[in-house]
């Protein structure tokens, strides 16, 4: 009886997370159909007309995007799951006394350039500019302008490397390996 039970549940939710729970392509964003672009439906985005996507773009499970001040994530981004992308923040003015009313607040737009990889649970502050093919690490809390390419990680995020080298290492390596070497 047991067994059967646990191969009833099983079932259950599996038919549950098939039918309800799918990342599904194709969005619309600014007018435009985004053929290639996914977003879980386990996402919460707050002031969604405020929020410009491009295409390729996968948004995963479990995020958090306020884009009242506007967020732009440019085509090809990959932003992993837990991530959180706030365009204001009232912490300043919570200790004040005086929550989302008083001039410490912070609001700012948000701009994440094309080809960017968040990693899991970090976090995206009002005011940030990301550069093209930047990579965050992950449990990162990323707040400023950073320059292409560059490789982010840390509370608050530091430029910890580029990129490029190594994906310059990465790709000869796979050229190596193409050729039989």
């Amino acid at each position: 009886m047991m067994n059967m039970r646990a191969l009833l549940n099983r079932w259950r939710r599996n038919v549950v997370r098939w039918l309800l729970f799918r990342t599904v392509f194709g969005e619309c964003s600014g007018g435009r159909f985004l053929p290639g672009t996914r977003i879980s439906p386990a996402v919460c985005i707050e002031g969604a007309e405020n929020l410009q996507l491009g295409d390729d773009v996968f948004i995963g499970h479990f995020c958090f995007i306020e884009a009242g001040a506007g967020v732009q994530i440019g085509a090809g981004t990959h932003i992993t799951n837990y991530v959180s992308i706030v365009t204001h923040s009232t912490h300043r003015s919570v200790r004040l006394g005086n929550a989302g009313r008083g001039a410490a607040d912070i609001r700012a737009p948000i701009a994440i350039g094309e080809r960017c990889f968040i990693g899991p649970h970090s976090t995206v502050e009002a005011g940030t500019t990301l550069g093209r093919g930047c990579v965050v690490a992950s449990h990162s809390r990323v707040r400023g302008a950073f320059a292409d390419f560059s490789m982010l990680a840390g509370s608050p995020a530091r430029v910890v490397g580029d990129v490029r080298a190594g994906d310059a290492r990465w790709l000869a390596a796979a050229r190596r390996g193409a050729r039989g070497v």
